[in-house]
């Protein structure tokens, strides 16, 4: 079982990234999924999480109104639309799955002009 995240890379303040997270190995539309970000030096927080059918939706503060998660269990896979995005969400991006807390390898984010 594995989770491949893509779609990060650099971004200039204000715009936009969607990240994937592709889901292999195990019944993906079991399991509700979520997404991390890890600044070197800190814990690593959660951004979003989303239920095993797509119903529920759940952000942190410092990303609510910008940051939208989706899953299409039919591709197994879930994303992070990102957007009006800070310099301050620039981190290292992961994804998570119920299924044996399941870690992907990260993606990062960088916003910077």
């Amino acid at each position: 079982a594995r989770l491949v995240e893509s779609g990060g890379g650099l971004v200039q303040p204000g715009g936009s990234l969607r990240l994937s997270c592709a889901a292999s190995g195990f019944t993906f539309g079991y399991y509700d999924m979520s997404w991390y970000r890890q600044v070197p030096g800190k814990v690593r927080d959660l951004v979003a999480t989303i239920t095993s059918d797509g119903g529920s939706t759940n952000y942190a503060d410092s990303v609510k109104g910008r940051f939208t998660t989706s899953r299409d269990n039919a591709k197994n896979t879930v994303y992070l639309q990102m957007d009006s995005l800070k310099p301050e969400d620039t981190a290292v991006y992961y994804c998570h799955s119920q299924f044996r807390s399941l870690w992907g390898q990260g993606t990062q984010v960088t916003v910077s002009s």
